[in-house]
């Protein structure tokens, strides 16, 4: 989705922010960083882009009452692309935002960059992108240097591990009147003292665009599929594995998606496809999202969501069946004598 092959760092300008439920406060640098060494150059592209290269969903900026200049990442993000003087002084204005709603007493204090970008490319797109990133974690790293007739090891404590950013988004300059395109990663904590990150500082919404429609309802089937289906019909897990091949060969082999076409030919029961349209309107109500009836599909999203989809059969701890074809050549029944269940398998060749 996101790749840097032509991609160079303009700016960086570094902050530390505080937990402010803790009194730890922020510190303010005066001037952004002057990088003269084309390693260190390096290494920073490769700590702040190399998450996004397999990040696929994109969002926007949003506010809840539509005025999307009351979203503060919004406004900060729009000076700099368009008064490019700006960029030090609204990373401050970052840093304090982010300050002000770091009050949950988990939240980690750590080094805030805020980087302008060029050439970084989305969607097929070489874009200007503003980049802001938190480190939070820190790891002691061994050093071993040669030392007379041998070697000796040293340390470095509090030191950042450039494989491992913690925090960090890319707003990409397009899409202004729809909040621009931005990617977001948060790895360390993914409770709800996480969700700060993405919710309250950015205040990000996932776009409706094709991969998202694509994924969600492919989510949305499988979660169907796995919970709400044993409340209301009799089903083997074979029966559940075989509706979630069915919907996967459909995405797979289909353009775009028809509503009431998956419906007939993937689930085909009456019942069963009027308790799949309830619950569909119930995550859109729950997630405030529209998923349409009738959408392009996107094969990268069917692709990801292909990883999660089980079709494994897992018989206690001695077989695993592996279910890819027609529900009608395995059956299940219940042996009196050794008073277990089985499953019969039919087949013309072993290989």
């Amino acid at each position: 989705m996101v790749t840097f092959f032509e991609a160079s760092l303009g700016q960086l300008s570094i902050h530390r922010v505080g937990n402010k439920s803790q009194e730890e406060f922020y510190v303010l640098s005066d001037h952004p960083l002057k990088i003269e060494d084309e390693i260190l150059n390096n290494l920073l592209m490769q700590y702040f882009l190399k998450p996004f290269e397999k990040v696929n969903e994109v969002y926007h900026f949003m506010h809840s009452s539509d005025n999307l200049d009351l979203n503060e990442a919004y406004h900060f993000a729009t000076e700099m692309f368009e008064a490019p003087d700006s960029f030090h002084e609204n990373s401050q204005q970052f840093a304090r935002f982010l300050y002000e709603i770091s009050s949950h007493p988990k939240i980690k204090a750590g080094e805030l960059y805020v980087g302008m970008f060029h050439n970084v490319q989305i969607e097929g797109e070489l874009l200007d992108a503003i980049g802001i990133f938190k480190s939070e974690t820190k790891e002691t790293f061994l050093k071993v240097y040669p030392e007379q007739n041998g070697f000796s090891v040293g340390y470095e404590q509090d030191a950042i591990n450039i494989q491992k950013l913690d925090k960090g988004c890319l707003i990409f300059r397009t899409g202004k009147d729809d909040g621009y395109k931005v990617v977001v990663t948060d790895q360390t904590n993914r409770s709800s003292e996480a969700v700060y990150w993405k919710d309250e500082f950015l205040k990000l919404r996932i776009r409706n665009d094709s991969f998202n429609q694509t994924n969600n309802t492919l989510g949305v089937y499988k979660s169907f599929v796995s919970t709400k289906l044993d409340e209301e019909f009799e089903m083997t897990k074979a029966d559940k594995i075989d509706l979630l091949n069915k919907s996967m060969k459909y995405f797979k082999e289909k353009e775009s998606f028809d509503l009431e076409e998956f419906s007939n030919e993937v689930i085909g029961n009456e019942q069963a496809i009027e308790s799949f349209k309830n619950f569909k309107s119930s995550y859109e109500q729950e997630f405030d999202t529209v998923i349409p009836e009738s959408f392009d599909i996107s094969s990268a999203a069917v692709k990801k969501q292909a990883r999660v989809y089980k079709s494994v059969l897992k018989l206690d701890r001695n077989f695993h069946i592996y279910i890819h074809g027609d529900r009608e050549l395995i059956e299940k029944g219940f042996d009196d004598g050794k008073n277990m269940n089985y499953y019969k398998v039919y087949f013309k060749e072993e290989e």
